[in-house]
C-alpha cells in the first residue's frame, strides 16, 4: 500500500534526549487530535490477545536548527493543503496550560521559539519542506 500522505516531526538539533523525545510527542499528540484519518484496526497475534491499531504511517523524526524550524512552520501554516503543529518554548517553559496561555499572549509572534513541528499532508509537499533535513541520532 502506498500512502499519498506524509507525517513529519522535526525537532529543534542539540537538545537533550529526554526534551527532544518530549517535544516528538506533544507535536505527535497534538497533530494527531487534528487529523480526520482513523489509526488502524486492532490486530490479533497468534495467540488471540488484541493489540491497540496504530498509526498507519511512517513516521520519521527529524532535526533542524531553530531558524530552520521557524521556517518550516511558518511555511507549513500558509498551505491549506497540510497542518501544521508547534511547541514553542513557551509552552515547554509553562507550569501547565493556563500559565502557557497566559505567556503565549503576552509574547509577540516573531518571538516564539519552536522546538518541534509536527507537519501532516500530500507527500510531495511534506518531502519538498523537509527532505534537507537529517534523521535524528
Amino acid at each position: 500500500m502506498t500512502l499519498t500522505t506524509k507525517l513529519v516531526l522535526v525537532v529543534r538539533e542539540g537538545l537533550e534526549p529526554a526534551l527532544a523525545v518530549n517535544a516528538a510527542a506533544v507535536v505527535g499528540l497534538s497533530l494527531g487530535a487534528r487529523l480526520s484519518h482513523p489509526v488502524g484496526p486492532d490486530g490479533k497475534d497468534a495467540s488471540g490477545e488484541v493489540h491497540a491499531g496504530l498509526n498507519p504511517h511512517p513516521v520519521p523524526v527529524l532535526t533542524a536548527s531553530a531558524e530552520q524550524l521557524r521556517e518550516l512552520h511558518d511555511k507549513a501554516r500558509t498551505r491549506e493543503d497540510l497542518v501544521a503543529v508547534g511547541f514553542n518554548e513557551v509552552a515547554r517553559r509553562a507550569r501547565d496550560y493556563g500559565d502557557y496561555l497566559d505567556a503565549l499572549a503576552v509574547t509577540p509572534a516573531g518571538d516564539v521559539d519552536y522546538v518541534a513541528v509536527a507537519v501532516f499532508g500530500p507527500r510531495n509537499r511534506v518531502t519538498a519542506l523537509t527532505k534537507r533535513l537529517p534523521l535524528h541520532a
